[in-house]
């Protein structure tokens, strides 16, 4: 088994061919081609995640996002932030989480890692 790491966007992308070709094959993991696909695949993550990484986005985003995607209002944030005004505080970037904050907003399936992040000033 002949591979070679990926070097440039070209590599990427004959990687990305030989890949969706083995993936159309549905090899056995014990084959040599399940074996060939397995290590090619972790190769293509770890080109991905140097060239294109995502940053985290920040708590307030993150929280925004949810609600957004979930139909929730201000007053369904208060089992997890507080009363109304201590919920727009956190979302006008006023007021930091604290951890139970973090906590209680994890329920909702937000990571820890996202909650935890920086906080970035609004932009006026």
């Amino acid at each position: 088994m002949q591979i070679r790491p990926i070097r440039s966007e070209a590599d990427y992308m004959a990687m990305m061919a030989e890949v969706s070709a083995l993936i159309e094959l549905d090899p056995d993991t014990d084959s040599p081609q399940g074996e060939r696909l397995e290590v090619l695949g972790m190769l293509v993550e770890a080109y991905e995640a140097k060239h294109y990484s995502l940053a985290l986005p920040s708590p307030i985003a993150a929280i925004k996002f949810h609600m957004e995607q979930c139909g929730m209002t201000v007053a369904d944030m208060r089992p997890y932030i507080g009363p109304p005004n201590r919920v727009y505080e956190v979302l006008n970037g006023t007021r930091q989480l604290s951890l139970s904050m973090i906590r209680r907003l994890m329920t909702l399936g937000i990571p820890a890692e996202v909650l935890v992040g920086k906080e970035r000033k609004a932009q006026p």
